[in-house]
């Protein structure tokens, strides 16, 4: 259920905060785990869509494994109770605190993106006492047709070792003993809908699996990483993304050899339905040019999508019935891309109404800030109300 179903109970709540509805996630979790167990795939949750602890814990109740960027991220999901075997852990800039820990902890693996990375785990494992299991990040050039800043898999990204530095990587392995090879990872972007993007991934997954098994390579896992989206314009229509296509393309496109196993990290399909932004009106005012502005008590310290990627939010009033106006609903923050949406029709909005800016339960607190020493947004469960 939306947050609309709660607005007598939300309305005594301090704005802004997210509201969750741990139905639609628990929801959302069955059907992604139950068409990707059709195939044997292992999903793990991208941490860094959202990190709430009892979202996280949920998750991994059900069985997902956790993908982490971060060594803080490798702690939670390890503190929040995801065994070490089912952590995998990513970035193009991990410290050498934060591998010392996940070399600790023994992950499942380390997704190694750069060459002096390799070089760099494998010297922190010898000094552990420890082998350190790496798949490869390789850089498959493959365009996601997602926005430029959620892109990650084409040549120039910083994300990745490049196709053309492979065999440079296989030559290196000799050379170290403390990390063990076990499979490749690969990850194009966020918020793909063009299930094209994916099949292109496998077949280019598919080249590039083949020439590692050609210089003699066994590779135990094949991570294809995420980038699911979901439906920003049609929360209502679409609240759970299709997980079924997704993964039957994978099954049927990508080859596997006995006793590979796929792994998946999918994290915006898995929480961003469920979560909505709520804030309240403030004041009105109007342009000099006619514009009805709504100032509302959110702002882009509180969800940074709209002013950084340009992002849509679908916005609802929750609480006027009035005639449909148009208005620019824009935030507290000293900034003029304080801005959630332009051109938005709304019921007669003003002082005190409740707005709800849905899709918002990946990457939106999880990039929260403090800027202009704004509070933290807080958060709602549909099963505490």
């Amino acid at each position: 259920m939306s947050a609309r179903q709660y607005t007598e109970r939300l309305q005594l709540q301090q704005t802004p905060f997210y509201f969750y509805d741990m139905d639609l996630l628990r929801r959302t979790l069955e059907e992604a785990l139950r068409e990707s167990s059709r195939y044997g795939f292992k999903v793990h949750y991208a941490l860094k869509a959202n990190f709430d602890e009892r979202i996280v814990r949920e998750i991994i109740r059900t069985g997902c494994g956790i993908d982490c960027v971060s060594g803080n991220e490798v702690r939670m999901a390890i503190e929040c109770g995801c065994p070490a075997s089912e952590v995998v852990y990513a970035g193009v800039g991990k410290s050498d605190k934060e591998i010392r820990y996940a070399l600790q902890q023994d992950i499942f693996a380390f997704n190694v993106e750069s060459l002096h990375e390799l070089e760099i785990i494998n010297a922190l494992a010898g000094e552990a006492g420890r082998k350190a299991r790496i798949a490869l990040r390789i850089n498959p050039n493959v365009d996601p047709r997602t926005h430029r800043y959620i892109s990650t898999g084409q040549s120039e990204s910083k994300f990745g070792i490049s196709y053309t530095e492979v065999n440079a990587a296989i030559a290196s392995l000799a050379s170290l003993p403390n990390v063990e090879i076990v499979g490749l990872h690969f990850h194009v972007g966020s918020q793909i809908l063009d299930m094209s993007v994916f099949e292109n991934l496998c077949h280019r997954v598919n080249d590039i699996k083949s020439w590692f098994e050609e210089q003699g390579i066994r590779l135990r896992h094949i991570n294809l990483g995420g980038g699911l989206g979901v439906d920003y314009y049609h929360p209502d229509r679409h609240p759970v993304a299709d997980f079924a296509s997704y993964f039957a393309l994978v099954n049927r496109l990508l080859k596997v050899d006995a006793g590979q196993t796929v792994h998946f990290e999918l994290g915006r399909s898995l929480v961003a339905q469920c979560g909505e932004l709520i804030t309240r009106v403030l004041y009105n005012k109007q342009t000099a040019s006619g514009t009805r502005i709504a100032v509302v008590d959110g702002g882009m310290n509180d969800l940074m999508r709209p002013a950084l990627y340009q992002a849509y939010h679908k916005i609802e009033n929750l609480t006027s019935s009035g005639p449909v106006e148009s208005y620019m609903i824009v935030g507290p923050i000293c900034e003029s891309a304080d801005v959630f949406g332009r051109d938005v029709e709304l019921p007669a909005t003003g002082r005190g109404d409740l707005l709800s800016l849905r899709t918002a339960g990946a990457y939106g607190m999880s990039m929260a800030s403090r800027y202009n020493m704004q509070d933290l947004p807080g958060a709602v469960y549909s099963d505490r109300l």
